[in-house]
């Protein structure tokens, strides 16, 4: 159920750049996956500075599909971020660009979300489609966040998750914080589920990511966010002249 007049439930957020071979086949799973749902929903696509034809394929997508298209290339935590601004949803989702991650579990998790009254469900891949170097650099950079950080999130680096806009919108942002996007909600919190999700093979295109600019990089955030944990205080207000007791 998707009436262009209404504001949506659910927006799912969907960062792309340079990916005009995997948007088509993406978005008809998409709206194969939403087909029947109860609420509302959109789709939300940011543009992170394409030079191939990614924002043209995108601005042809029908309703409830809609776009924001940056100035240039700002990175995918931007993207993330800026899409979360935008967002009309109660509810948000998000999955990368590239097609490994199955919108069809996005549905599952929202269900999952709202019967146990959590704030945010991250997915867990439990059959990772990636080549050895990259299960790797996840695996080890995994453990790095959760050890660094003190929180224990099974799978930090899944794109596959749906949470409460509230929860997101806001979150401190830093180039790099889509990694860690569970521990900056469980920091501040809010309850978070892990369930396990499908992974696949890259639909198509050429990955942007590689050891370098996906391990160290994240290894190096780390620390950031360490300090910013156990910096961070969160205090409830128990009487004011407003509300006397």
């Amino acid at each position: 159920m998707t009436d262009p007049g209404s504001a949506p439930f659910f927006t799912l957020v969907i960062p792309v750049k340079n990916e005009e071979e995997t948007i088509p086949v993406l978005a008809a799973e998409i709206d194969r996956a939403f087909v029947g749902a109860e609420y509302a929903w959109e789709v939300l696509w940011v543009d992170d500075g394409s030079s191939d034809r990614t924002l043209a394929i995108v601005k042809a997508l029908p309703p409830p599909h809609r776009w924001i298209s940056f100035d240039r290339n700002h990175g995918q935590s931007a993207a993330f971020a800026a899409g979360f601004t935008h967002a009309r949803g109660e509810w948000v989702g998000t999955v990368d660009g590239d097609g490994q991650n199955d919108p069809a579990d996005l549905r599952r998790q929202l269900a999952h979300a709202i019967e146990h009254g959590v704030d945010m469900v991250n997915g867990i891949r439990a059959r990772r489609a990636d080549n050895l170097v990259r299960k790797i650099s996840s695996k080890i950079g995994n453990g790095a966040r959760n050890w660094l950080t003190g929180r224990s999130v099974s799978d930090v680096g899944c794109s596959t998750r749906v949470a409460k806009r509230a929860c997101v919108v806001d979150l401190p942002f830093f180039h790099g914080y889509h990694r860690f996007l569970p521990t900056l909600v469980a920091m501040r919190g809010f309850r978070i589920a892990e369930i396990p999700v499908n992974h696949r093979q890259r639909a198509g295109g050429r990955s942007k990511y590689g050891i370098n600019n996906r391990l160290w990089s994240g290894l190096r955030d780390c620390f950031g966010v360490r300090w910013l944990v156990h910096r961070h205080r969160s205090w409830k207000v128990a009487h004011s002249s407003d509300t006397p007791a």
